[in-house]
């Protein structure tokens, strides 16, 4: 699936395309959002902050809500997480555990289309569950179950690299590579799956910025964080050691327009403000 197909309400592209600027737009997750009481006032902080867009947690959504802050605040929805994934998992060795999920999938691409988004973020499975192939097996069979629904709502599902015990070796090193991800997704097969990846999740396990190349227009949309290596642990945006400017380099590289969710701890909205600061100054948005 290309980025360009993954925008929907985003801002128009600007000329230049030797920067991120313009074809790059901020988003964050709804529980960073400790500013107001209401949604209409956290949406309006949000924009205040500088996002353009807000995702939400769904299923779960009061659509008639949702919609009304939106327009009341002018800061669209871009996509959601789907609630529970990690709990009730496509990969689980139950077969009604796997059909619960299946739903939630389901009715998470129904909510996000209500309040027009474009996504949903996707926890696949654990490897816990079993052997890699089967871990493998289940969530694919599972999954594409999804696929005619999201092609029909055109909202993708985007799995997310997370630390799942899936597609990489959690005790290994710093010299992985993105190789199982990118089989992963293409054994889908279909425009309505991609990633949405996470530049500070896997940082202790390989290059963000080869990962990033590797996975190309697979990638539909970006979380980000920061992580540091010498000290084990995730970071704000731009601390730590991340290689931001090599992931820069990829998202030029691979032509990336879209969406860059932040997933980090929240606040009020200073704190919001730091992290819109942040992004800008770490992916050359200013």
């Amino acid at each position: 699936m290309g980025t360009l197909a993954a925008l929907g309400n985003t801002p128009l592209l600007r000329a230049n395309e030797s920067t991120l600027a313009g074809r790059f737009y901020k988003t964050l997750k709804i529980g960073m959002a400790k500013e107001g009481e209401t949604l209409v006032e956290k949406f309006k902080a949000v924009k205040e902050a500088g996002f353009d867009g807000i995702e939400l947690s769904a299923p779960g959504i009061n659509i008639e809500e949702v919609n009304a802050a939106i327009a009341e605040s002018g800061l669209p929805v871009d996509g959601s997480v789907c609630a529970a994934h990690w709990q009730v998992r496509h990969s689980d060795p139950d077969e009604s555990v796997r059909a619960e999920a299946l739903k939630n999938l389901l009715g998470a691409l129904e909510q996000t289309k209500a309040v027009g988004g474009n996504t949903v973020l996707l926890v696949v499975g654990h490897g816990k569950d079993g052997t890699e192939d089967e871990v493998w097996n289940r969530t694919v069979t599972n999954m594409k179950k999804a696929i005619p629904l999201a092609s029909e709502l055109g909202v993708a599902i985007a799995v997310e690299n997370v630390w799942n015990h899936f597609c990489y070796d959690h005790e290994g090193g710093a010299d992985q590579t993105a190789e199982k991800f990118v089989h992963f997704i293409d054994e889908f097969d279909s425009p309505w799956v991609g990633m949405q990846f996470d530049i500070g999740n896997h940082w202790k396990y390989g290059n963000t910025g080869d990962w990033i190349r590797d996975l190309g227009k697979r990638i539909i949309k970006l979380d980000v964080k920061g992580f540091s290596r010498a000290e084990n642990k995730f970071t704000d945006i731009g601390e730590g050691d991340l290689d931001f400017p090599d992931v820069c380099n990829a998202l030029r590289e691979i032509n990336y327009h879209g969406w860059c969710a932040a997933e980090v701890g929240g606040g009020n909205l200073e704190r919001l403000k730091l992290i819109s600061s942040q992004m800008d100054r770490e992916f050359e948005l200013v």
